[in-house]
């Protein structure tokens, strides 16, 4: 059983200070165990982010601090959240690999709106949120970002390992640098559009030879 810790922060701005922190837990396809605490931060929380997630001042006077509150957090040895690099870096070091939701939505349906709130209208997720939260609540966007980490994961096959492994940037042979499946994996495409890969070694005369070898591999 791997359990997937799907996390989410609410911040005083772009630059940091935490004011809330929120998670739940994905284990074999449902939702569980979700804990949340508004946090006092380290400076004042701007306008513009009150207006978005409309915590203020008043409700986060005298909450412990981010690293007293952090510790119940820990506990798996995989943290998800949708644009990771962000939560990731407003949260102190946490012990455990990190899975993005945007990254993989990326990758398996290209060409849409990467936003939280987009994809679940678009892939018309089904979320059950506590009624009295709202979107860009900590726990409400947990809710959100573990239902689409579910249809991912439904969709894809890939456990987390496999999960992991993609958070790694596209390089090299074994990731197509250009055209329509640019950044993934040719070894992806080879299974869902053979076609399209005997057709790039047929027409376009100056592949890299690493990358004309590799397509050839996957090809068989």
């Amino acid at each position: 059983m791997t359990l997937l810790r799907v996390i989410d922060t609410e911040t005083c701005g772009l630059q940091g200070g935490i004011v809330e922190v929120a998670s739940v837990d994905v284990v074999d396809g449902q939702i569980v165990n979700p804990m949340s605490d508004l946090i006092s931060p380290d400076r004042p929380i701007s306008r513009q982010a009150m207006a978005i997630h409309r915590i203020t001042p008043a409700m986060v006077r005298g909450k412990p601090t981010i690293e007293e509150a952090i510790a119940r957090y820990h506990g798996s040895s995989h943290y998800v959240a949708h644009n990771a690099s962000f939560d990731r870096r407003m949260l102190p070091a946490m012990p455990g690999e990190w899975i993005c939701t945007m990254t993989l939505a990326r990758q398996v349906w290209p060409g849409r709106k990467y936003g939280n709130q987009a994809l679940r209208e678009s892939l018309q997720l089904q979320v059950e949120p506590p009624e009295d939260l709202y979107a860009h609540r900590a726990l409400y966007d947990c809710y959100v970002t573990a239902a689409l980490l579910i249809r991912i994961m439904e969709t894809s096959g890939w456990d987390a390992a496999e999960m992991v492994t993609r958070m790694q940037p596209a390089s090299g042979s074994e990731h197509l640098p250009f055209g329509k499946y640019r950044g993934q994996r040719i070894a992806d495409i080879a299974e869902r559009d053979p076609g399209y890969l005997r057709w790039l070694l047929d027409n376009v005369a100056d592949l890299r030879r690493d990358l004309r070898s590799a397509l050839i591999k996957h090809l068989g």
